[in-house]
């Protein structure tokens, strides 16, 4: 039986969300897109109407508002919101839900607007409610964390008898042609790749400078490329919840053109979070900034070239050691051609739909917070396959792991 589904958030990902949801009418029988600019919800209605016949609804909502998101819920009811609005929201979405009754999916971690850091401690706050309640929270369901996620949780379920190693790489190789632009949201962007890098190993989180962990990695389908170590939300709980796990990091490309950018950028304090005065009245400078780039959302067009992104993993198979590169490649033209996107918002859109396709089959359903590595791996991997977003398997030699 079909359901009704909300998404919160009209941006790039919100839009591969809305077109993803239409092309399964068999799951969701109805639609409505909500966002605070109800014409950017028009805009996407209109695309999803000509790409797939389907009409959705749309409607304007402040995401921070409970009382209205409650309102809007208890008009439309549907049986799960899917938040793709900013990680600030995810508190008051989740606060909506339990009071309206719907099941709650995310792509990314909360993160307090006045503090640039990211961690699960909030939500899994909500676990005792949401299980009280009889209703699901499932956190992160895009790519990295997400998909990212499900990776390790099939390779623990299939591919090794114990895990020792992980490292998450995420490659983008398209071509935008802006001098700098962001992929996803300048201010999230920009907050997390200036934070301290962060790894677990032996037990212990250990710390390092930001984008001071520079290596080489070959990634199929785009070749060899500098990767930088990056502290990312998935690593939280992965390392509580892969058995065996002695260390897991995660490493993000950027050119050096970006890195340059993004160098005198801070150094003029462009990338700061805190008010500062100017001319009479206090602004924040990377909103101000944010308010100068690209807009994600229109680099679709203009971007081309792959993202590959995966989970490099070593363990024990039958007494013997074994490695592994669990990855996706998608092409930005192609995603474009289908959904008006690029294809970072359509690595993180597609999971999103698959993660609320899920609790509106019952095949993830159950009370609680979970992250996407505590549920069967199975049906999600299926999924992948069939909605846009393959993924294949590379058997690769240990000792190059182990040097690195």
């Amino acid at each position: 039986m079909s359901s009704k589904v909300l998404i919160i958030g009209a941006g790039g990902v919100g839009n591969v969300v809305a077109h993803k949801c239409a092309q399964v009418p068999e799951v969701f029988s109805e639609i409505l897109l909500a966002s605070r600019n109800q014409n950017k919800c028009r805009t996407i209605a209109a695309d999803v109407k000509v790409a797939t016949g389907r009409d959705i609804e749309t409607a304007a909502v402040d995401a921070d508002d409970v009382e209205a998101v409650v309102a809007l819920i208890r008009v439309f009811q549907p049986k799960v919101l899917i938040n793709v609005a900013l990680p600030y929201q995810d508190l008051p979405l989740m606060d909506a839900c339990l009071h309206a009754g719907v099941h709650y999916v995310d792509t990314a971690n909360y993160e307090p607007p006045n503090l640039a850091r990211f961690e699960y401690s909030w939500q899994w706050a909500y676990r005792e409610r949401f299980t009280a309640a009889g209703l699901t929270a499932l956190l992160g369901s895009g790519f990295d964390p997400g998909v990212t996620n499900v990776f390790c949780a099939h390779a623990q379920k299939h591919l090794f008898d114990e895990i020792e190693l992980i490292d998450i790489m995420d490659a983008n190789a398209g071509d935008h042609g802006h001098p700098f632009a962001t992929n996803f949201n300048p201010e999230i962007n920009i907050r997390e790749i200036t934070q301290s890098g962060r790894y677990w190993e032996n037990g212990e989180w250990k710390t390092t400078a930001p984008i001071s962990v520079r290596r080489e990695y070959d990634y199929p389908a785009i070749g060899v490329k500098p990767s930088y170590l990056l502290y990312h939300e998935e690593l939280e709980s992965l390392a509580l919840n892969i058995r065996g796990l002695k260390r897991i990091r995660f490493f993000m490309t950027f050119s050096d053109q970006y890195l340059q950018h993004l160098r005198v950028l801070e150094n003029v304090g462009m990338t700061r979070i805190d008010p500062v005065e100017f001319q009479g009245r206090a602004i924040v400078p990377i909103q101000f900034l944010k308010a100068l780039l690209p807009d994600p959302a229109s680099l679709g067009p203009r971007t081309k070239g792959k993202t590959c992104i995966g989970c490099d993993i070593t363990g024990v198979k039958d007494g013997r050691r074994k490695r592994v590169f669990i990855y996706n490649v998608c092409d930005h033209q192609a995603c474009y051609r289908e959904v008006k996107s690029q294809a970072i918002s359509y690595t993180t859109g597609v999971p999103a739909m698959i993660g609320g396709a899920l609790l509106a089959t019952g095949r993830w359903l159950r009370p609680g917070v979970w992250n996407m590595e505590q549920n069967d791996p199975d049906p999600f991997m299926e999924m992948l396959n069939k909605h846009g977003l393959p993924w294949q398997i590379r058997e690769l030699q240990c000792e190059e792991h182990a040097r690195d």
